[in-house]
């Protein structure tokens, strides 16, 4: 996901390469959860999809990887993306970032995951292989001695993850980290380096990062087989690997992996991001760029290298050493039913727009996905349909030559279907386009692209509101701003004036629920109210001194005020919609911010331990005497509809050692722990099972040593699962909230994989 990562908690270490592979369940009785649905509130992509993978062997089965939230097979029939990592828990968060995947072309049912989100210690997991024999319903885990980056720099080059096509017990994965090149013999199950690979890289964005997260050496970046080297029974002879070393790009193996050499004549100053080869021209294709990606590079070049006569040739559409090249290249296809035919793309080109480059003559010529005829217009040979997902024009009327929505962004895997030279699948920084007549591009014909994503949901999910009039959902999403559902089997309404890159929190008047308030990442104006339930919204005429960010946002429950605590200023009020702002006294800068739901002029405020109120409307703060609340991790409150000064709060950490559910019935004055909850970490109210009942009290928590979502309908008396193992969602500790209008109904944010809703 563009920017998203996680910095919190301590997650069990795996083991040293070649432990046994551990059994996951597969069975939603094993946890023992309550009879629930779960699936997504479509939003229809919102992620960067970093890779795209056929398989070799059987029409139709195409996989997708994200750097945050997991991996998905194509389902023809349903004409949807599945999500294979549902499963994943709480502890092993990191792993629903993916490196690579690999599909095996001579047993098509086996599939293979390289997972593991960081390298620096935002991620104390390290890596792990994931292996399937049913593709992807159930997995077996072979633990790696090193971590993996999945949402680290060079996320799109690949893929480092690649099997055998003669012998398929043969599996190769390249490292990052100075870790080199790692080879299984044995379907994945146990893992050792390849001590004869002779380089493990030396590239990093960043030397000089001291978080490790741009320091990192980029390490072995792909691995390719040539097919026609092997044959039955017999591992292919000879093998290509790609390295994150501008002086040293590729390495060759001609004895199935047993030594390597530098290939002679190779081009050197850029990285080589992708290497695919044409097996029956027997071109190595490779394409470069100055930096890893994927949010930059200003340089780059394309090259052929004739496998049989070692003739390295530069096919750059742009060359490096042109002025008019101020781009790398990075998405690189060919057709496998026409050899000579082949696309690259652009790595980045934020402005105007990425450009495509089809060649028909292995790479002699190119013509591009658009052209300059006369600045500022161009000529498309495309057209592109995003009724989908509408928001994908961020809801923006560029000038020439920018258009919206654009072709793509970020565009590193772009495939071209082994079985039909009219489709091909491309990812971009938030979403996945198809085209079924890419072969018109050569007539002058025009192609016909379109959103290709049902079922892959990827953001990350700050907040959420669930009203009781109006839209069931409004949400708070990092990099695609957020949504009103009214529901939930299309993408909704993207928030709009002001239209912001990260919505970081929202809040409904409880007693006029029409009034909606929002705070977000962007340039100013970064508040926003509305007055009919978000349909319409209006930009805040002023904000504080000092503001850098969204951070957290309340309403009075009649809607006459907010408090906004935003990044770099003061906690501040306004009762004129955000025209004017005056500082509250009384409250750090940096708290977390929340209303009443019953009484107008009280506001709550949590900061570093200690809880705060204010019954002026935020004009003053005062802290309360309550003791014994968490001082560190994330932590969350909620007051409760229909009860004054009924407060939740869920959060804190392991390392602190205070971590919990509490509730208060004296507006915050004092703080009573739930004995019965082990840790929680976000708390939200629905509806209550009997009318005049206490809310449904849901919490995504660890209760009797069981991480999962819990329902209480007797205030937090007793507990009850209601999600079940093979719907685990990873890290789920930003927002959860009950719907009113629905018993039973649950909205649960993600990092990764969207807005989740669960009933019975």
């Amino acid at each position: 996901m563009t920017g998203a990562h996680l910095t919190r908690r301590s997650l069990l270490a795996a083991g040293a390469a070649g432990i046994a592979a551990q059994a996951l369940p597969a069975d939603p009785a094993s946890a023992g959860g309550s009879r629930y649905t779960w699936r997504n509130v479509e939003i229809v992509g919102g992620g960067f999809v970093p890779g795209i993978v056929f398989n070799q062997r059987e029409p139709g089965l195409a996989y997708a990887r994200t750097d945050i939230g997991g991996a998905y097979r194509w389902d023809r029939r349903r004409e949807r993306w599945v999500p294979l990592l549902d499963w994943v828990g709480w502890d092993q968060w990191g792993w629903t970032g993916v490196v690579s995947l690999a599909t095996d072309a001579a047993d098509p049912d086996r599939l293979y995951l390289a997972v593991g989100t960081y390298t620096n210690d935002w991620d104390p997991n390290n890596g792990a292989i994931l292996r399937s024999r049913d593709r992807g319903a159930t997995w077996k885990v072979s633990p790696l001695p090193f971590k993996l980056g999945g949402n680290m720099p060079g996320r799109g080059m690949g893929e480092r993850l690649a099997i055998d096509p003669h012998r398929n017990s043969v599996l190769y994965l390249g490292v990052r980290g100075g870790h080199g090149l790692w080879r299984s013999t044995d379907f994945g199950a146990n893992w050792a380096r390849v001590e004869s690979f002779p380089n493990a890289g030396n590239y990093a964005d960043n030397p000089g990062d001291t978080s490790g997260y741009s320091s990192d050496n980029q390490g072995v970046l792909w691995v390719v087989f040539d097919p026609r080297t092997g044959g039955r029974r017999r591992a292919t002879r000879t093998i290509y690997a790609g390295v994150a070393d501008k002086e040293n790009i590729l390495y060759r193996s001609t004895d199935a992996g047993a030594t390597w050499e530098r290939v002679p004549g190779q081009p050197t100053g850029y990285i080589p991001h992708k290497g695919v080869l044409d097996p029956d021209s027997g071109y190595l294709y490779i394409a470069t760029s100055d930096t890893a990606g994927p949010y930059d590079g200003g340089k780059g070049d394309v090259w052929r290298l004739d496998t049989a006569t070692g003739e390295w040739v530069r096919i750059s559409p742009t060359p490096s050493t042109s002025a008019d090249n101020t781009y790398g290249y990075s998405g690189l296809t060919v057709d496998r039913r026409s050899p000579g035919t082949l696309m690259v793309a652009t790595q980045i080109s934020w402005w105007p727009d990425v450009v495509f480059f089809r060649s028909t003559d292995f790479g002699a010529t190119w013509t591009r996905a658009w052209d300059h005829v006369g600045w500022p217009d161009r000529a498309n040979r495309y057209d592109i349909d995003i009724s989908d997902a509408p928001w994908l024009t961020w809801n923006a009327t560029p000038a020439l030559p920018e258009q919206a929505p654009k072709l793509g962004w970020m565009t590193e895997s772009v495939e071209i279907d082994p079985f039909d030279s009219d489709h091909l699948l491309y990812g971009t920084g938030a979403t996945i386009y198809e085209t079924r007549n890419l072969t018109d591009w050569d007539s002058g014909g025009t192609v016909h692209i379109a959103v290709r994503a049902r079922g892959l949901e990827e953001t990350a999910v700050l907040d959420l509101i669930s009203p009781p009039t109006g839209a069931h959902l409004l949400s708070a999403v990092g990099d695609v701003g957020g949504f009103v559902h009214h529901d939930f089997a299309n993408p909704g309404l993207m928030y709009a004036n002001p239209t912001l890159g990260s919505t970081t929190s929202l809040d409904f008047a409880e007693l006029s629920p029409a009034v909606v308030v929002r705070a977000g990442n962007g340039t100013a104006p970064r508040f926003g109210r509305s007055t009919d339930g978000g349909a319409t919204w209006t930009a805040a005429a002023a904000e504080p001194a000092g503001v850098t960010g969204g951070g957290t946002v309340a309403v009075s429950a009649d809607g006459a005020r907010a408090v906004w605590a935003p990044a770099g200023a003061a906690v501040s009020w306004s009762g004129d919609g955000g025209a004017t702002w005056a500082a509250s006294a009384g409250v750090p800068a940096g708290a977390t911010v929340e209303s009443d739901r019953v009484d107008p002029a009280r506001f709550y405020a949590y900061a570093a331990g200690t809880f705060y109120s204010s019954v002026d409307g935020g004009a003053t703060f005062a802290a309360t005497a309550a003791a014994g609340l968490p001082a560190e991790g994330n932590v969350r409150f909620k007051a409760r509809p229909g009860g004054a000064g009924d407060v939740w709060l869920a959060g804190g950490n392991t390392a602190g050692g205070v971590y919990g559910l509490w509730r208060s019935t004296d507006g915050g004055a004092s703080f009573t722990r739930l004995s019965n909850v082990d840790e929680a970490d976000a708390v939200g109210f629905g509806r209550a099972r009997r009318h005049g009942g206490y809310p449904a009290v849901f919490v995504t928590a660890k209760v009797r040593g069981v991480r999962g979502i819990f329902r209480s309908d007797d205030a937090g008396r007793h507990w009850t699962r209601v999600n079940d193992d093979r719907h685990q969602y990873a890290w789920t500790g930003a927002a959860i909230t009950g719907d009113p209008r629905v018993f039973g109904r649950v909205y649960l944010a993600t990092n990764g994989r969207g807005v989740i809703f669960g009933e019975p």
